[in-house]
């Protein structure tokens, strides 16, 4: 599970669309990707952590984050440093950044409280690779929360979760974004390598004592906090 040699082509077409991703984040998710963020994190943080947003592109988890315990410390860590140097006025002075993948995260064992993974983590190289790391940078009692696009187990959901991803995504994003938004058709092939939820759930508790899933949008939306 992961993109494996996919991965280069998806990080350049996300370096492309820089200009337009929030915009076109923003239509695709058809308005609910703030709420799923503000949802996910709602009383899984605590004064004092220390937090790391994991793929954290331009810090929309990191803001939510703020917006949900003001006295957190963020870590903001991407694969582009555009990405990071893009990052809003109010996050310049609150987060501190690194550049990196999620298989090799340089930290030490346990430095983080929660570690967020906002629309990030189907993006890994290696996901069993990716859920290691995360695992191994969390304190004992530390909490990984996840929100992605989800991938039904009804077969039937999941053949209309995968027609949306390849035929009406383009079209949103193209609305949204010009011919930038285009480049969002690479999401489908980082879609087409998610796994399933329940698998998703099966690969979190390899390494996690416990996991909390919750789906919107008939499976097409997750929302995961798994404990160490």
């Amino acid at each position: 599970m992961g993109l494996g040699d996919e991965w280069g082509g998806v990080i350049g077409a996300l370096s492309e669309i820089i200009p337009v991703y929030d915009r076109v984040n923003r239509a695709i998710s058809l308005g609910t990707a703030e709420a799923s963020r503000r949802r996910a994190l709602a009383g899984r943080l605590r004064a004092g952590d220390a937090v790391l947003d994991a793929g954290s592109g331009f810090g929309n988890m990191s803001l939510a984050a703020l917006a949900e315990c003001p006295q957190v410390s963020i870590t903001m860590h991407d694969a582009l440093v555009p990405m990071l140097r893009a990052a809003g006025p109010r996050l310049r002075a609150a987060a501190d950044r690194s550049c990196g993948v999620f298989e090799s995260l340089p930290y030490r064992d346990g430095r983080f409280d929660v570690v967020m993974c906002g629309y990030s983590l189907r993006d890994a190289i290696s996901l069993r690779a990716a859920v290691s790391e995360i695992h191994r940078v969390l304190r004992a009692g530390g909490r990984l929360v996840v929100v992605d696009l989800g991938k039904p187990d009804s077969a039937v959901a999941r053949a209309g979760a995968a027609a949306y991803v390849r035929a009406v995504l383009p079209v949103v994003a193209l609305c949204a974004g010009g011919r930038l938004g285009l480049r969002f058709s690479a999401l489908h092939g980082t879609y087409r390598k998610w796994p399933r939820n329940s698998d998703l759930r099966a690969v979190l508790l390899e390494r996690f004592a416990r996991v909390e899933l919750e789906t919107g949008l008939l499976g097409g939306a997750v929302r995961v906090v798994a404990h160490k």
